[in-house]
């Protein structure tokens, strides 16, 4: 489409895709395109501390995963 020049509906019938599932992706990159070099370095300054909030999120996720195993195995006694 932008490097073809071809339309949104000729592509998605050749690729076998909605055209509104297709035209949502093109919208989506053009978006991610226009983001600046300022919303870019935002984002990459946000990343370490939600990766440690996943990974803290992750670890408690473990933890109750752990003690529900042991309350069933104790329960089916």
């Amino acid at each position: 489409m932008t490097e073809t020049g071809k339309p949104v509906p000729e592509v998605a019938e050749d690729l076998v895709i909605n055209e509104t599932t297709l035209a949502t992706w093109v919208s989506r990159a053009k978006r991610a395109g226009q983001a600046g070099p300022e919303d870019k370095d935002a984002l990459t300054a946000r990343l370490p501390a939600s990766i440690a909030a996943l990974k803290k999120d992750n670890k408690e996720l473990g933890l109750e995963r752990d003690v529900l195993k042991r309350r069933m195995v104790l329960w089916v006694k």
